[in-house]
């Protein structure tokens, strides 16, 4: 397959550039499975899709303040750092844009105070030690920047500090949020525990790499970035319980469906923690969860490629075509889907 079988047009003026006031009020596509019609919905009426006895499987990965400032020591040069992952000993793997490429050895002077060395350099990722006050990731709670996804052509303000996080957001290393868990506010929660749908969480880390386009005409060609995530035992438990019930397992976004496929084996859940480069597209068969509620995804992108292996990719299509006539609200702020596995896979 091609990267371009995966291209569709959207107009500029559906992508969001903020939240809605109330985080449920977003609008739901209902995408039942083969040729059954389309349902326009909100994410508040999911009590009444969802039955007493399902999962719903959350990304409970918090995002950090990720973005710094500064100036090359002794040429003064501008630098911008997207810090993509936190390593011990106060380091990190980031993204740098300079004039031009840091040579190992070279300093950064920090906006914020302090001052970052490079280490050296892992493709399009440089290897930075920070010298500031105390551990680089409390230091970055005051001193860095929240990382506003590209398309989102605004500075952030006060309330992305919290609009860009879940409410259940708890495991610090994230530089971009799990956009499908946004939707979710207390209240629904708590609608959906009376209504007697379990919740359960796992971990994945999104790094900066999910904002890289595919840069490969051949799909089977691209290589994911790493991630690196946890699917600890009472989640495997949660869900060997609730499959043993006749309940349904629904992952929140398409982290949580990349983090439980890598922790299968031999089609069996069990407990992992670990990298991931999982890549799924047409042609691979999602087995780990029955439905998926996510966000609408970028032309092209790897995550349009993952729901189309689950949906169907004609399905899919068909739904997203749906959704920019009635204008939805596409991408991180945006509208969510909720789609059913294609029934021929």
């Amino acid at each position: 397959m091609k990267k371009s079988d995966f291209h569709y047009d959207l107009p500029a003026e559906l992508i969001a550039q903020a939240p809605l006031p109330e985080r449920s009020a977003s609008r739901l596509l209902l995408v039942p499975p083969d040729a059954a019609p389309f349902e326009d919905r909100h994410v508040r009426d999911l009590p009444d899709l969802l039955r007493e006895g399902d999962l719903l499987v959350f990304n409970d990965t918090r995002v950090i303040p990720a973005r710094l400032f500064g100036h090359k020591a002794g040429s003064g040069g501008r630098v911008e750092i997207l810090i993509e992952r936190l390593l011990p000993g106060n380091e990190a793997r980031a993204q740098v844009g300079a004039s031009k490429p840091l040579r190992p050895g070279g300093r950064i002077e920090l906006d914020a105070g302090g001052e970052a060395e490079v280490l050296g350099r892992d493709g399009e990722f440089y290897h930075l030690r920070f010298v500031v006050d105390g551990a680089l990731e409390s230091w970055l709670l005051h001193a860095g920047r929240l990382p506003l996804p590209p398309y989102i052509r605004r500075e952030p303000g006060a309330d992305d500090d919290e609009r860009y996080q879940t409410v259940f957001a708890r495991e610090v290393g994230a530089v971009a949020a799990p956009t499908a868990g946004l939707h979710f506010d207390d209240a629904l929660l708590e609608a959906l525990r009376e209504r007697g749908v379990q919740s359960g969480h796992v971990t994945l880390h999104v790094g900066a790499g999910t904002f890289q386009p595919v840069r490969v005409d051949d799909i089977a060609d691209h290589r994911m970035h790493s991630e690196w995530l946890n699917v600890g035992a009472g989640l495997v438990e949660q869900v060997r319980r609730t499959r043993a019930a006749g309940g349904r397992v629904i992952a929140v976004g398409t982290t949580v469906v990349r983090a439980l496929e890598s922790a299968l084996v031999d089609g069996e859940l069990q407990p992992f923690a670990g990298e991931t480069q999982i890549f799924i597209f047409p042609g691979y068969r999602i087995r780990s969860v029955d439905a998926l509620l996510t966000n609408f995804h970028l032309p092209e992108s790897t995550l349009l490629m993952l729901v189309s292996a689950f949906a169907g990719k004609a399905r899919i299509f068909a739904a997203y075509a749906h959704a920019v006539g009635e204008r939805y609200r596409f991408f991180s702020y945006g509208d969510a889907m909720l789609l059913w596995p294609e029934r021929a896979a």
